[in-house]
């Protein structure tokens, strides 16, 4: 079983540890793309800062994300799990899971990059700024840079159980998981239902995501199909709708959350 997150834009910038060292880094084969774009990362922050906001997408009150950027090679490195901060990430809280769970989050839990391609938790990174959006001078998209390369590591990651891609679609453009995987690969869906109205809301899908994460790792289950997982997460609680299963395609199952569930 892999699971597959969507990286946080917000980080949280480690106050001491190593340099960065591509070397240390899960997914060795990534390593030449990490070189490039992390180069053409610094290249960009180091010049114009107007420009290279305009680049990133940023902010004036950004300024201070531009300036580590420059500094990407000299930032202090810190675990995956302990840069990316958010809303998913405060959901799933890490740093809070028994061992085995946590040991389980280790073995299974990975994090889609702009930069990186793909992390696992334990992997150390400083704090940076790149969305899967953005296009670098002289090298183009970034997206355009993964999506020959981490749809192998994917596949080879996953092995032959599931890959639960909770990715967001700016992410899911790094690369898709290749067809050979598709029978085993689920997407989620979350809907917030108010009212009888049910409609798919930022904070809820980011929240609800991270809490199913969570409650996967902390059950101990190994679901090695898509109708397992459904089944799992509804013997946890959840509103699970699950389609009819179509051979050699994805699948993608609803989870249904109210008011209640979210303590309003």
């Amino acid at each position: 079983m892999l699971v597959l997150l969507p990286p946080s834009e917000g980080k949280t910038a480690p106050a001491s540890g190593p340099v960065l060292d591509l070397d240390a880094l899960s997914f060795p084969r990534l390593t030449s793309t990490r070189d490039q774009l992390a180069r053409a990362l610094v290249r960009l922050a180091s010049g114009r800062p107007a420009r290279a906001a305009e680049v990133l997408g940023l902010g004036p009150t950004q300024a201070g994300a531009i300036a580590a950027d420059a500094r990407l090679w000299e930032l202090p490195c810190a675990p995956a799990a302990d840069v990316y901060t958010g809303v998913l990430f405060g959901e799933l809280d890490l740093a809070s899971l028994e061992p085995a769970a946590r040991a389980r989050a280790s073995a299974t839990v990975t994090v889609a990059s702009a930069l990186f391609g793909v992390l696992r938790l334990d992997d150390p990174i400083p704090a940076y700024r790149l969305s899967g959006s953005v296009s670098l001078p002289r090298l183009g998209p970034v997206a355009s840079r993964w999506r020959d390369r981490l749809p192998r590591e994917l596949t080879e990651a996953s092995g032959d159980g599931l890959l639960i891609d909770l990715r967001s679609g700016t992410y899911v453009n790094l690369g898709k998981p290749q067809p050979a995987i598709a029978d085993r690969t689920v997407t989620v869906r979350v809907l917030h239902e108010s009212g009888g109205v049910r409609k798919v809301v930022s904070h809820f899908n980011k929240a609800t995501k991270g809490q199913l994460v969570r409650a996967l790792l902390r059950s101990g289950a190994e679901p090695t199909s898509v109708a397992e997982l459904g089944q799992v997460w509804s013997d946890l609680g959840w509103q699970v709708e699950l389609p009819d299963l179509v051979p050699g395609k994805p699948t993608q199952i609803d989870v249904v959350t109210t008011d209640a569930d979210h303590g309003a």
